[in-house]
């Protein structure tokens, strides 16, 4: 016999898997990636301490490379955080997902495997497609907007 659950549940569960994704990869990318990109960025651009990533950035040919650079620690950091706490979802996802993208040109380039690039480029196209679910600050915030805008409907109508 099949578990079968209803579309309340279900929906639940789907929020409720969309927040463990974004808290997994959003803290995660953060914790082991974007923190440090973080710190070396702000040294680089505050200190002018020498930040070997710029150099990285410039093999591969883009125009501004501390500009380049400093966007992909943005968007490891706090593009990551944002994707933990669902605030700005899809647009910090679309912006983890093209550094990704990029990290895994990088390493393909190298000769190196682009697995865990790959692994944090899926789930940040997916949550940038799908939006962060219930449970984050986007919904909190929508539902705000849509209660205030609803408040300004009632006060014209009056």
């Amino acid at each position: 016999m099949f578990l079968t659950i209803n579309s309340q549940w279900r929906t639940r569960l789907v929020d409720s898997g969309l927040l463990a994704l974004r808290l997994g990869i959003g803290f995660g990318l953060f914790w082991l990636h974007g923190r440090a990109k973080l710190v070396s960025a702000s040294a680089c651009l505050l200190s002018a301490q020498k930040w070997d990533f710029v150099n990285v950035v410039a093999s591969l040919g883009f125009p501004a490379p501390v500009a380049f650079a400093s966007a992909a620690a943005l968007a490891e950091s706090v593009g990551a955080l944002l994707l933990a706490v669902g605030l700005l979802t899809r647009p910090a996802g679309a912006a983890v997902a093209f550094t990704m993208a990029v990290a895994i040109s990088l390493h393909l380039r190298g000769g190196q495997t682009p697995e865990l690039a790959l692994l944090y480029l899926l789930p940040t196209v997916s949550l940038a497609l799908t939006g962060p679910g219930r449970y984050s600050l986007d919904c909190l915030w929508t539902a705000f907007r849509v209660r205030e805008v609803d408040a300004r409907k009632i006060a014209v109508a009056e």
